[in-house]
C-alpha cells in the first residue's frame, strides 16, 4: 500500500482542525490564488494572534469576469511601474472588500471537516469496538491507543517483524535495533523457535524514569505480540544502550546501560 506523506497536499481545513481543535477560534482568511500554490503549501501564512490564514486558493474575487475589476487599457502607455503598482494595489484592496465571503465559505468548510473528522472517529471506534473487540476509549495506555489504528490492516501486516520495529521507534520516539535468532529452552539447536528482540536505545534514562518506560511499555509488548506477532515467534522487547562510557560509581544499569565483555 503506497502512502503519500506529502505534507503540501494537506487542505487547510484539516491543518488548523488538527491543530487548534478547540471551537472558540474565528479564522479570517484572505485567499491569495493559486498562482500562489506551485511548491507551496495550502496555508501560505499562518497568523495564530490574529485568527488569521492566507490561503493558495482562490477566494469569490476569481469567480468575477476579469473585466468588471481591469480594463484592456490599463497597462498602456507610459509610466508602466507606475500604472501596474496602481493595478496591484487595486486587486489587493478588492481582495480585502471579498475576504468576508472567502471567510464566511471557509468556516463553513472547518465546521464540515470537524463534523467528518469526528464521525470517522466514531466510525473507527465502532470498527475496533465491534470487529476486533477493542474498546479504545476505554484504553487506558496511550502507547496502545496509538498502535490499535493499526488493527484494521493486522490481516495483511501480522508477522512483519520489520514493521513492529518501525513502530516501536515511532511510539517511542527512539532508535531500534533488531536482532534476529533461535531459541531453545534445552539449549540444542535441534528443537529452536525463531527469536526476534528489538531493543529500544533510549540515552540518558536515570533509574526512576527506567523503570517507567518499562511499565508503560509493558502493554504495548502484549498489544504486539497479540496481534503482529506470529505465535511461533518468541519475541523480546528491551530499553537499552549500548557503548555507554562505563565509569565507576556512575549509576549504571545492568541490562540498560551496561554491557558484559566476554
Amino acid at each position: 500500500m503506497t502512502i503519500n506523506r506529502n505534507i503540501s497536499q494537506i487542505r487547510a481545513e484539516v491543518l488548523l482542525n488538527y491543530l487548534y481543535p478547540e471551537m472558540s477560534r474565528t479564522w479570517m482568511v484572505q485567499s491569495k490564488g493559486t498562482f500562489y500554490r506551485n511548491y507551496n503549501q495550502d496555508i501560505l501564512a499562518l497568523y495564530e494572534k490574529e485568527d488569521k490564514a492566507i490561503l493558495t486558493r482562490d477566494g469569490f474575487l476569481r469567480l468575477l469576469p476579469e473585466g468588471l475589476l481591469t480594463r484592456d487599457d490599463d497597462l498602456r502607455g507610459e509610466d508602466f511601474s507606475k500604472k501596474y503598482e496602481e493595478l496591484e494595489w487595486r486587486r489587493e484592496l478588492l481582495n480585502e472588500a471579498f475576504s468576508p465571503f472567502d471567510t464566511y465559505v471557509f468556516r463553513k468548510k472547518l465546521e464540515i471537516e470537524r463534523q467528518a473528522s469526528e464521525l470517522l472517529e466514531q466510525k473507527l471506534s465502532y470498527l475496533l469496538k465491534e470487529y476486533f473487540n477493542f474498546d479504545i476509549e476505554a484504553e487506558q495506555n496511550s502507547l496502545v491507543k496509538e498502535a490499535a489504528f493499526i488493527l484494521p490492516y493486522v490481516s495483511r501486516w501480522r508477522g512483519d517483524l520489520g514493521l513492529v520495529g518501525n513502530i516501536l521507534g515511532a511510539l517511542m520516539q527512539c532508535e531500534v535495533e533488531m536482532v534476529k535468532s533461535r531459541y531453545s529452552p534445552i539449549d540444542t539447536t535441534r528443537l529452536w523457535l525463531p527469536q526476534v528482540t528489538y531493543k529500544l536505545l533510549i540515552p540518558d534514562l536515570t533509574l526512576e524514569t527506567y523503570q517507567e518506560q518499562v511499565k508503560s511499555l509493558e502493554p504495548l509488548v502484549a498489544f504486539l505480540k497479540e496481534w503482529l506477532i506470529p505465535y511461533d515467534v518468541k519475541c523480546e522487547i528491551e530499553i537499552k544502550q549500548h557503548m555507554v562510557p562505563q565509569n565507576p560509581g556512575g549509576g549504571l544499569m545492568l541490562n540498560y546501560n551496561t554491557e558484559l565483555n566476554q
